[in-house]
Parts: structure tokens; C-alpha cells; sequence
């Protein structure tokens, strides 16, 4: 049996590994090594771990490392940390491959130890584009450092190839986080108000999923605008999802709280478990904010959604998703752009570019054939 070791830090990469996880686990050609780290492990984020094993995943190691200072200094320091500890960690399991998936950037600690180790590494969404998040840097570096390259799009495909990598080892799988959505049974409104703790906000109901932009110095330079344009819609009912662990992200949250606490039908969670969190996009109406599941899930639901400034510039995009600059009177009129019936009549027939819900079947049948290690660690073409 080949063994797969996996690394999850966060909600925001896990949500997108779970069909990915369950199919290696029930190979039987593949032995999972789930090695769970990072913001899971902090009770401010809602001590995701918990999910992890409630979703019934075994977990093979798990690494406390997350500096939780709300600066770029904790960032830098949580590779560090994450680095020591994953270090002691791959070295026992020594797999025979690591998986790893998207951009984020305590993604640098596990491809680092890896490449020290000789484990070869296995990439997910590599080849995508967004300019205004260090996510973007992170996600080249990854793809350089890997072995073996799962796209989500063909465009991506072709530009992982243009970076030097040979064509046999980029796969266009799609994005797992889509998987998801194929036969699952979507809670209803009433099952979803009972993970939520309180029941849906009257319609229209906007998903907020606000991140600080972590390419600029002021990393929350964005926020003041958006909370702005949500003041002038006080028929909208609001769930805002805490913002990821990265610099700002405390003063973030803090900010969304406090604007919740101005509003009856404004809520903030914490965590929402991804296929709750899927379950809230089909009940929504629209969706405001920066996160790449507007880009990447929301089009599945033809789900109108309003991307705003720097942080996923450059990422292909559905005809669901209208690009607002981080400006008040911008992201006002996309709202209303996204309210319009005959904008949301425009969008009934969007395809996702993003896959088709195969992408774990896919990953799979090459991680049950892979080539030899020697192989797979040597990139000098042939």
C-alpha cells in the first residue's frame, strides 16, 4: 500500500480536502496519514480539529504551531514552528507521498520538510492566478516544489506546464471542493438554523466572506468600504464567516462583530461546517466579499456574488461574479447589480469552470499508479 500523508492547517483547505481524504482512506491501494496543525488547533478559530474526527477521520498526528500575534511577524513564525514540528513528524510516518492543497501560506512549512526529507509531494489548484494575496507567491512556490500537479482548470494545466513542469506529471482533476455537491442532500432551512444557532435572516440573506489582504501593509485597507455599502442595505440579512488566520484577521472579526451587534439580522460564526456551509450558499441570495469560494463554489449554485478589490484578481471567473473595486459606491452597486432579477435571470445557465464534481475520483486512479520514487523526485526532463 502506498501511504499518503496529508496536511490540513485550517477551515479554509479542509472543506476542500474532505472528498479528497474519504477516497484515499477507502482505497484499497492507499494508506491515509492525516497530520492535522494550525489554526484547527486553536479555540479561536472554533478548534476545528473536533469537526475533523466528527467528520470520522483518524488523526495520525496533530502539531500545535500556530503563532496567534494577529501580525505578519505570527505568520512568519508559524512557518517556523510548523516547520519543527512537521519535521519530526514526516520523518516517523515517512510516506511515500504528501498531498498538499491551495495557497496558503503555511503550506511553505510542510513542501519544505518534504523536499529536505525526499518525500515527493502531490499538489492541488496549483497554476491558478490571484495577485492581490502573498497566496499567490505561495502557490507558485508550491507548484515548483511538487512532484505530481492536480489542476482545477485546463488554463491553469497550461500555465503549471509554462512554469517548467513536464506535461506528465499536470493532471487537470477540477476542484475537489465541488465534489461535495454531487449527491449530497442539502440541509433545509430549518436544519441549517439548528447548526447555526439561530434561524435564517429574512430574504434577501447575503453570505459575507471577508479576508485581510495580505500583499498590502494595511491589511484590512479593504474592510471600511465593504462595511460601508452593507450600512446602506438594512433589508439585507446578513451571516458573516470569520475571517482566516492571517495578519488582521483579529481586528477583522472584531469589526464584523461589532457591526452584528448594530444589526438584528446580522450574525457571525466562527466556524460553519463546509457542507453546512454549502447548504447556506443554495439559501442565499447573494454572496459579498473576497474569499475564492465566491469564485470557485458559488457559480455551482448560479449564486450572484460580489468579488471585491485586490485579493483574487486574476482568477478565472463564472459570469455569476461581478469584480468591484474596494470602494463604497462600487460595491454598493454591485449589490444591487446581484439583487436585480434580470442579472439573476442572466446567470440561470452559468457553468462552473472549476470542475464537475469528479475531482477526487480522478486524484485517486493517478495517486494508485504512481511511479516510483526515483522518478517522481527527478524533474531533469528525459
Amino acid at each position: 500500500m502506498k501511504k499518503i500523508a496529508v496536511v490540513t492547517t485550517s477551515r479554509a483547505e479542509y472543506g476542500h480536502l474532505i472528498c479528497p481524504l474519504r477516497a484515499i482512506r477507502e482505497s484499497p491501494q492507499l494508506q491515509l496519514q492525516l497530520i492535522v496543525t494550525g489554526a484547527h488547533l486553536s479555540r479561536r478559530f472554533g478548534y476545528t480539529k473536533d469537526l475533523i474526527e466528527a467528520d470520522g477521520f483518524e488523526i495520525d498526528r496533530q502539531i500545535e504551531t500556530l503563532v496567534d500575534s494577529d501580525s505578519d511577524v505570527g505568520m512568519a513564525k508559524t512557518i517556523g514552528t510548523m516547520s519543527l514540528g512537521l519535521t519530526d513528524a514526516l520523518a516517523d510516518l515517512r510516506p511515500d507521498l504528501l498531498l498538499l492543497i491551495a495557497d496558503r501560506y503555511e503550506m511553505l512549512a510542510p513542501a519544505s520538510v518534504a523536499l529536505a526529507l525526499r518525500i515527493p509531494i502531490a499538489h492541488i489548484e496549483g497554476g491558478e492566478v490571484s495577485r492581490g494575496a502573498v497566496d499567490d507567491a505561495v502557490r507558485n512556490a508550491l507548484t515548483k516544489l511538487s512532484h505530481l500537479h492536480f489542476t482545477t482548470t485546463e488554463l491553469a494545466r497550461e500555465r503549471v506546464i509554462s512554469m517548467g513542469e513536464q506535461p506528465w506529471r499536470v493532471i487537470r482533476s477540477g476542484a475537489p471542493s465541488l465534489d461535495n455537491l454531487v449527491g449530497h442532500d442539502f440541509a433545509d432551512s430549518k436544519q441549517l438554523a439548528r447548526t447555526l444557532g439561530h434561524e435564517l435572516p429574512s430574504s434577501p440573506v447575503a453570505v459575507i466572506s471577508m479576508h485581510p489582504t495580505t500583499l498590502a501593509d494595511n491589511t484590512l485597507e479593504e474592510t471600511g468600504a465593504l462595511f460601508s455599502a452593507l450600512q446602506q442595505f438594512d433589508d439585507l440579512g446578513i451571516i458573516f464567516c470569520f475571517p482566516n488566520a492571517d495578519a488582521g484577521s483579529r481586528e477583522l472579526a472584531e469589526q464584523a462583530s461589532a457591526f452584528c451587534l448594530q444589526r438584528a439580522n446580522a450574525h457571525l460564526h466562527t466556524h460553519i461546517p463546509h457542507l453546512d456551509y454549502l447548504s447556506l450558499l443554495k439559501h442565499a441570495d447573494l454572496m459579498v466579499g473576497n474569499s475564492s469560494s465566491g469564485i470557485m463554489e458559488s457559480a455551482s449554485f448560479k449564486l450572484p456574488t460580489v468579488d471585491i478589490g485586490r485579493r483574487q484578481l486574476g482568477r478565472e471567473r463564472a459570469e455569476n461574479v461581478i469584480t468591484c473595486r474596494a470602494e463604497t459606491d462600487d460595491i454598493v452597486n454591485g449589490i444591487r447589480k446581484a439583487r436585480d432579477e434580470a442579472f439573476r435571470q442572466s446567470i440561470r445557465d452559468v457553468e462552473n469552470p472549476y470542475g464537475d464534481g469528479r475531482a477526487s475520483e480522478r486524484i485517486v486512479q493517478v495517486l494508485t499508479q504512481l511511479p516510483d520514487k526515483q522518478r517522481l523526485l527527478d524533474k531533469v526532463p528525459t
